[in-house]
């Protein structure tokens, strides 16, 4: 007897079920994930972003469906960036994805408890956001752009294209660190050139610096990485066109605008391997135990345009290690 009753129960209990409408027990509110974004960027609409939003389609997310993305963009003025972190943190955000070493440290600052995926940072050892590439052992992890290695080797490659040149000149943005400026010159020592290395923290400065350069008699410029030289990006070709002056860079948007020569790892391919991070983090692993990575693809872009405009001719061991030549 007490079977049958259970039968019953269960047969009325399925009936009910099976009579209710679908949406009320087929579908499931899908969990939104939120991720911050910040940077010193202008505005969202960039290759860098368009990269990160396109590896986030790859791993599944569709914004406005199960993610959604709060910028936080300081226009360039980096003094913001705190303020801006402290925003995200207080919405709160699921994770935070960073550009440049000063979004980085700005983030960190702020939380030690939210996740934080450098999409493309310089020195994260020595701006102390992790312990080890290997074992980064807090709440940060991400993407670096080896960029202090890569500045050294911009020289080398002025120094190849130029081969007569002795005197050079580099802008270096005091606040992505010491060891970039100490880099480019241990590596003009090593190649035998002088090197004048001019501080520019803002962008008004940018063009007292190339007037610095100017007048202290380099005959070649490299321009270190740094994400408000970036968005600068068009003033600095510019004023290298205006003063003749032969002038390398670490991304191949500066040869798309002009530039003599790049050479750099793809930030855009950064920010899209970082959106698999996020999914790694949206899914339960811990950034301490993520490995910050090293690029996979650097880029050798040269202008021939500009060097014709400059009256350069570009050794063929140049042109014939270029992924790109522009002409």
């Amino acid at each position: 007897m007490m079977r049958r009753v259970a039968f019953l129960a269960a047969a009325a209990l399925g009936a009910v079920v099976a009579g209710a409408p679908l949406s009320s027990v087929a579908q499931q509110p899908v969990k939104a994930f939120r991720i911050g974004i910040l940077s010193p960027a202008e505005r969202s609409s960039t290759k860098i972003f368009d990269g990160f939003r396109q590896g986030l389609r790859e791993v599944g997310y569709i914004e406005g469906q199960n993610i959604t993305i709060e910028y936080r963009l300081a226009a360039g003025d980096v003094s913001r960036l705190p303020a801006m972190a402290g925003e995200l943190v207080r919405l709160p955000v699921d994770v935070i994805v960073t550009d440049g070493q000063q979004s980085a440290v700005a983030a960190h600052e702020a939380t030690r408890t939210i996740p934080i995926v450098m999409g493309a940072v310089g020195d994260p050892l020595a701006a102390g956001l992790i312990a080890s590439f290997a074992h980064p052992g807090g709440n940060v992890t991400g993407f670096t752009l080896l960029a202090i290695e890569l500045g050294a080797k911009r020289l080398e490659l002025l120094k190849e294209a130029l081969p007569a040149i002795s005197r050079m000149a580099t802008l270096w943005n005091p606040a992505q660190g010491r060891s970039y400026r100490e880099a480019a010159e241990e590596a003009a020592r090593t190649l035998g050139v002088q090197l004048r290395t001019i501080e520019v923290a803002a962008p008004d400065e940018i063009p007292g610096g190339f007037a610095t350069a100017e007048a202290g008699g380099a005959e070649a410029l490299d321009v270190l990485g740094d994400p408000m030289f970036w968005n600068q990006r068009s003033r600095i070709v510019a004023l290298a066109a205006k003063l003749r002056m032969p002038a390398a860079y670490d991304a191949r948007e500066y040869a798309e605008d002009g530039g003599l020569l790049t050479y750099g790892a793809s930030v855009p391919e950064n920010f899209r391997r970082a959106a698999g991070y996020v999914d790694k983090i949206l899914k339960g692993a811990k950034p301490a135990d993520l490995p910050v990575q090293q690029p996979t693809r650097f880029e050798l872009v040269v202008n021939l345009k500009t060097a014709t405009a400059l009256g350069l001719t570009i050794p063929p061991a140049i042109l014939a290690r270029a992924d790109e030549v522009i002409e």
